[in-house]
């Protein structure tokens, strides 16, 4: 998987580099993020649970920054176990920009999975990184230059949405539907076969008697009541 952005950070340089480096601004950013903790100058141990469709895992790992050329850039390198749903690993180049009293940040991330998020396919995958991705720059953003995640969502014009994204969104939040709206839709199903089930009988007991043409009538009335109740369903 291949990942690049970049993001306006209302903020100087080294504010935006003094925050990409605290590992508490970087706890309250990434998304699931549990533990965060600097080890050294250049390493740090990370808790992270996240759910990708329908694997859901904790992941237990290490991030190394290497190619230290402060404030201006770096390359990070991590990688991170969950168990039986398998491993991440991957890395980035990221680089500041000041721009007056902005930063423009630019990053290039190249990421591996294996284990079970393999068997998931690659643009769920891709569609939940670059939302996990969206989720931390927003945080990051407000904590660091004061901007609200609302107003990062809405400088990102229509023409950076990708149709696969908002597929797998959907998919994502049909996943995510809460117990009553299930339950509203299994009643309204079965209110619909019971209906279903009261017209059979009302047409068979007139068909009996021979009412209005008899079976061969009937049995078309039946079969445009089944028509117009199915699409009433739909």
């Amino acid at each position: 998987m291949d990942m690049n952005g970049s993001h306006r950070i209302p903020a100087k340089r080294e504010t935006v580099w003094e925050a990409l480096n605290d590992p508490e601004v970087l706890k309250a950013c990434i998304p699931g993020c549990e533990s965060l903790e600097k080890i050294s100058d250049t390493e740090m141990t990370a808790a992270v649970t996240t759910k990708i469709g329908p694997v859901k895992a904790k992941f237990k790992g290490a991030v190394t920054f290497e190619n230290i050329n402060a404030p201006e850039s770096y390359t990070i390198l991590g990688e991170g176990k969950g168990g039986v749903a398998g491993f991440a690993k991957g890395s980035a180049e990221v680089k500041l920009t000041e721009e007056g009293d902005e930063t423009v940040l630019n990053y290039v991330a190249k990421a591996q999975v294996g284990g079970k998020l393999a068997q998931l396919g690659s643009r769920l995958i891709d569609s939940t990184a670059r939302k996990m991705a969206e989720e931390f720059f927003g945080k990051f953003s407000e904590m660091v230059g004061g901007t609200s995640a609302q107003d990062q969502a809405e400088s990102v014009s229509d023409d950076q949405l990708d149709p696969g994204v908002a597929e797998d969104a959907k998919r994502i939040a049909l996943e995510e539907t809460t117990d009553e709206v299930v339950h509203a839709i299994e009643d309204a199903e079965h209110a619909v076969e019971e209906k279903l089930h009261q017209a059979e009988e009302n047409l068979e007991a007139a068909a009996g008697r021979n009412v209005l043409g008899g079976p061969v009538v009937w049995g078309l009335a039946l079969l445009a009541a089944v028509i117009v109740v199915l699409a009433l369903a739909t």
